[in-house]
């Protein structure tokens, strides 16, 4: 019985031997990973700040500064075990990280790849938030963006969530990046026209509607093509997609009607399509009205 609590004794006080040996050690792995600690609460709040100014998304920014983080409190933990005599720990630790990676890399292919698309994105991005972009035919606002998916908003309220993966691999087009937004219609005008007379009426008249820019960019007039009764002539104006005042449907009304009225107050004629009919038997030919009467 002597011999089983000397044994406890000894193995006591090699645990207490090992302990005030590795004491420097471990408060020197505790200071270091204070420091580290600390260094990354302020580095991740330092990345946030330059994020948002320069992505105009906190959801995604703080994402960033907290990956920031992450990163910084794994080396100061790999640090504290090295410190201690644990490297090999720590190494192990790696390695398995890297095969876990590995195989969750096969296993979430999709979610991966739109992931570091959206990372991507986040640094060097085509768009922000309130733009209107085109992909494939899809056209509308942008109105948020995950690491997943951008959320677009058409204009028939329609919500469509594209995958960052599609943005990074297709062509996009911005319709707003510079605030300038154009839109157009064409009028139908008979052959006897003025058409330099008409086209002054016309631009004159789009430069009084409001919202419609008149600098730097003014609106312009361009022959679209020759029917077979009408001179197709389009309009072409621009309005500021950065104003929140500025609605597009509603300018276009206001530029329309007020165009064709002042081409009916100065007497210009806009016709429909005409059909030529051609008598080929010559034979008198009788027209009905909506009588049914000749």
């Amino acid at each position: 019985m002597e011999n089983f609590w000397q044994d406890i004794r000894l193995q006591i006080q090699g645990y207490y031997d090992a302990l005030i040996a590795l004491l420097p050690k471990l408060i020197l792995a505790m200071l270091v990973f204070l420091v580290l600690y600390l260094v990354a609460i302020r580095l991740r709040k330092i990345v946030k700040r330059s994020l948002v100014k320069r992505m105009d998304d906190p959801l995604l920014a703080d994402f960033l500064s907290k990956t920031v983080k992450a990163v910084i409190l794994i080396a100061a933990g790999l640090i504290f075990l090295k410190t201690i005599g644990l490297g090999g720990t720590a190494g192990s630790l790696l390695a398995g990280a890297g095969v876990g990676a590995f195989i969750l890399g096969f296993a979430f292919k999709d979610i991966g790849e739109n992931f570091l698309a959206g990372i991507m994105l986040a640094f060097n991005r085509p768009f922000k938030v309130g733009d209107v972009v085109s992909l494939e035919g899809i056209e509308g606002k942008v109105s948020t963006m995950s690491l997943r998916y951008v959320h677009i908003k058409t204009a028939d309220g329609r919500d469509i969530f594209i995958p960052n993966a599609s943005i990074i691999k297709k062509p996009l087009i911005n319709l707003t990046i510079d605030g300038d937004l154009r839109f157009d219609f064409t009028l139908g005008f008979d052959y006897g026209s003025d058409i330099e007379q008409a086209s002054k009426i016309i631009l004159e008249t789009l430069k009084q509607v409001p919202g419609v820019m008149i600098t730097p960019r003014e609106p312009f007039l361009m022959i679209k093509d020759l029917g077979a009764s009408t001179l197709n002539l389009t309009c072409y104006y621009w309005i500021d997609a950065f104003d929140p005042e500025v609605s597009a449907p509603t300018v276009k009304n206001l530029a329309v009607t007020r165009v064709l009225k002042e081409l009916s107050d100065t007497g210009y004629y806009l016709p429909s399509d005409i059909l030529e009919i051609k008598n080929y038997k010559e034979t008198d030919l009788k027209a009905l009205t909506k009588d049914n009467k000749t």
